[in-house]
Parts: structure tokens; sequence; C-alpha cells
């Protein structure tokens, strides 16, 4: 009788730990499940809240598109040759209708000069072939010819050119035709690359005593704007600099950790947004990591919850750290495994 009772009483005790092991794991299944299903659901809520509030924010090669195609609508792409810039060493083809006789063809001087029969040096360096054209038909009339009509035919341009350095989708060195402006000789280099920034530097060697030889002209006002008062004349030897655009970096619990440009101004918010939103086990807390030009790195910790701080505005070099929640990666990364011979409690790295 003893050893049956022994059996009775340690198969009592095996059914009731069984009876708390499955009710334990019952409840850590249901607290799991809730937690990840609320979890889940609050993240759905907030994610549409963002996508609803930014979807129509354009891509990374969108603005650079758009500026291009407003840039190559504006710019005067064909060339008329009595437009053409006469300079040194250029070869020039004088025709003078009423006299055949003084019909020549000659190259500019190194000093803007050609000689012609009856009228000797005349300065022609920085005149298109039209104005030059208009100069000899007034000085030949003064002296010479009652109504002259004079042809200035270009065979040989090799004066004028322009150097297009940066972002650019051809940078490089251009024959300088004619007069134009800035928007112009940017759509000869096919317009600006993906990497490009939003400000321009014009260096100008041949700047006269007294002016200016850089000028820094702002795209988006350009551009957006329609300042076209920033649509400058260019001259021949210009060099035209695009520097590439800055750039920050995101990390911690976002979606898309990494290092994006900064072409134009961008609000924290923004730049969350960018890096594909913040992660759903994330803290309501970030740093912000910033160059200070005396004090070197400066660490700024923000509150994702503060409006104040949303409009922050990101610059150049910031690297934008939001904190991750340990808590939130456990709820997040928790799940039910269903298979033999039963359902189990399992976890992944949501970060993955």
């Amino acid at each position: 009788m003893r050893w049956l009772t022994e059996i009775v009483i340690r198969r009592f005790h095996f059914n009731y730990m069984q009876k708390i092991i499955s009710i334990i794991r019952f409840l850590a299944i249901a607290t799991i499940t809730v937690t990840s299903i609320t979890g889940f659901l609050l993240g759905c809520s907030k994610n549409k809240s963002v996508v609803g509030q930014y979807a129509a924010a354009p891509g990374k090669g969108d603005e650079i598109t758009r500026l291009n195609e407003q840039l190559f609508a504006t710019a005067k792409m064909n060339v008329d040759p009595s437009d053409y810039l006469l300079g040194a060493g250029d070869l020039l083809q004088i025709t003078v209708f009423e006299a055949e006789n003084l019909n020549t063809t000659v190259r500019v001087s190194s000093r803007g000069y050609v000689t012609l029969s009856l009228l000797g040096q005349i300065e022609i360096k920085g005149l298109t072939a039209r104005e030059a054209e208009v100069k000899i038909e007034e000085l030949y009339r003064k002296q010479f010819i009652k109504d002259p009509h004079v042809s200035v035919f270009v065979k040989e341009h090799v004066s004028q050119r322009v150097t297009l350095v940066g972002q650019f989708e051809k940078p490089g060195a251009y024959d300088y035709l004619s007069k134009q402006r800035l928007l112009d000789v940017m759509a000869l280099a096919g317009g600006l690359s993906d990497k490009a920034g939003r400000t321009i530097q014009i260096r100008r060697s041949n700047s006269k005593p007294g002016e200016p030889n850089v000028f820094v002209v702002d795209l988006d006002q350009l551009i957006k704007e329609g300042r076209s008062e920033l649509n400058i004349e260019i001259i021949g030897g210009d060099t035209i600099f695009v520097p590439e655009a800055g750039n920050f970096f995101v990390d911690g619990a976002v979606r898309r950790p990494g290092s994006y440009p900064l072409r134009n101004k961008l609000l924290l918010r923004e730049a969350l947004v960018v890096a594909g939103g913040v992660a759903p086990y994330s803290k309501e807390s970030l740093a912000l990591i910033r160059l200070d030009k005396d004090k070197g790195r400066i660490i700024i910790k923000l509150n994702l919850n503060d409006p104040e701080h949303q409009e922050m505005e990101v610059q150049d070099r910031d690297v934008i750290i939001v904190e991750i929640s340990t808590w939130g990666k456990l709820v997040h990364g928790a799940g039910i495994n269903i298979g033999i011979p039963g359902l189990g409690v399992g976890y992944h790295n949501p970060e993955r």
C-alpha cells in the first residue's frame, strides 16, 4: 500500500506542476501577444499619420530633376552666329559689299585689335560679330562710304571659353561663343548632378579694377523664386563652380539609418522622415551631435515630442541618434513560434 500511495502522490504532483507550467506559458503568450498587438497598432497609427503628412515629399533625386527641368526650359541653347563674341586669336572674314577691294581675312591680335584698309587698327575684343559689323560700318560711313554694309564672319573661334567645375553632369571647359547668362551656360554642362548643392560661385578672371571678381548665387532664389536679376551675364574666362551638397547622418531607432545629402533647408522632423521614420522601439529622446567651431563636437539632448525641437534646422555634418528602448526592443522582438509539439515563445532582433 505504501508504494501505491507514493505513486499516487507523485502523479498528483506531476499533474499539478504540468498545470502550473501550462498556466504560466498561457499567461506569458497572452501578455506578449497583447503587448505586441498594442505596439503594432500604435506603430501603424503613427506610421499612417506620417505617411499622410509626407506622402508628397520629394525623393532624393526628384528635387534636382525639377531644377534641371526649369533650367533647360529657361536656358537659351541655340546661338546665333552674329552673337559670337570676338577675342584674341579669332580668324575673321570681313566683307564690305560696296567695295570689294576692302574685303579681307584677318586674325584678332593679342590685344584685341584688327587692322583694316583705310581705317587702320580697330579694337573689337569683347564685341559680338554683329556689334563689330555696326562699328566698322560707322567708321567707313564717317569718311569713305555713304551707306556701307559690312559682314563679319567668324571662320575660327578660339578666344572665349568658360569652365564649369563641381557638381555638373558634364563638367569641363566649353567654347563661349556668344553673350550668355548663368542658366544658359549651366545648360552647356548638362545641368546639375544629383549631389549638387544650392549655391553657385562665379569666379571672374577678367574683372576690371574695382569690380568684384567672385559672385555667389542662390539657386533656389534664381530658379524657384524667379529672381531674374541673379541670372547674371557670363563673360569669357569665367569659372562656374557648384559645390557638393552637405550631408547629415542618422542612426539608432530609425528604419533606414545612414548618411543623407543636405541640399537645402531641412528640419529635424523632416530628416527623420528621410531616414524612414522612427522605429517603434525608440525612446522619446534623441541625441544631436553637432560640430561647433569653438567647442568641437557637442551633444544636444532633444525630445521627439517637443514641437520646438522638431522644428530645429539640420546642419551640415550633424549626427542624429534616436535612442533605443531596451524594453521596446524586447516587446517588438518577441513573438509566438508555432510548431511541433506545440506553441512556444521566440525572439528576433527588430533592428534587422
